[in-house]
């Protein structure tokens, strides 16, 4: 389930994975992959001072409409955008215990590759440190708080968390590299 971050300059906005059977990951209207954050995210911290490649590629859907309706999907009355085309293929469990957030859902990427493919663009964002150790992220900037709660939400599998604890491996080399990292970008992170 997507959640609210505070950013410096466009007040909150929603982050989050949007669908328990898949790592895609709904950042406003830009749209990625859990695994290529967490890749990014690997190749900053093995930096001192940041990545050497300063932009990423998400999936921007431009009309909110064609997002779709989170909720409504989720309760199944509602199936509009490509949230509602998601929800169409991979409904919201009958039983609330198994609403976790399924570790192999990077199995699922072609499958919702296809179904973003008619709302969206393929874009290269913005990925940069600033001053201040804060971080620019396609529209929107974060401090190094917030930034860091961006981080530990992608580790513990947002809310509903993980299934079983289980974190694919890709979350669990982040972790390790910003453990390891010198970067002061991820100086304090602690994760639960």
């Amino acid at each position: 389930m997507p959640l609210t971050f505070q950013t410096i300059d466009h007040g909150s906005i929603a982050f989050g994975f949007f669908n328990i059977e898949s790592d895609m990951l709904l950042f406003q209207q830009y749209f990625f992959f859990a695994d290529a954050f967490c890749r990014y995210i690997s190749t900053c911290a093995k930096h001192e001072k940041w990545s050497p490649v300063e932009s990423f590629t998400a999936d921007k859907i431009a009309k909110p409409a064609a997002v779709g309706d989170l909720m409504g999907a989720i309760h199944g009355i509602y199936y509009t955008g490509f949230i509602g085309d998601t929800y169409r293929n991979f409904p919201f469990p009958n039983d609330p215990v198994n609403f976790k957030q399924n570790p192999l859902g990077f199995k699922t990427q072609n499958i919702f590759r296809k179904m973003i493919a008619p709302y969206a663009k393929t874009v290269e964002i913005p990925f940069l440190r600033l001053r201040n150790r804060c971080v620019h992220i396609g529209d929107y900037t974060f401090d190094q708080h917030n930034f860091h709660e961006l981080l530990r939400y992608v580790e513990r599998g947002g809310f509903p968390r993980w299934r079983d604890e289980l974190r694919p491996d890709y979350v669990s080399h982040m972790k390790r590299h910003i453990y390891e990292s010198g970067n002061e970008m991820f100086s304090g992170l602690e994760f639960d």
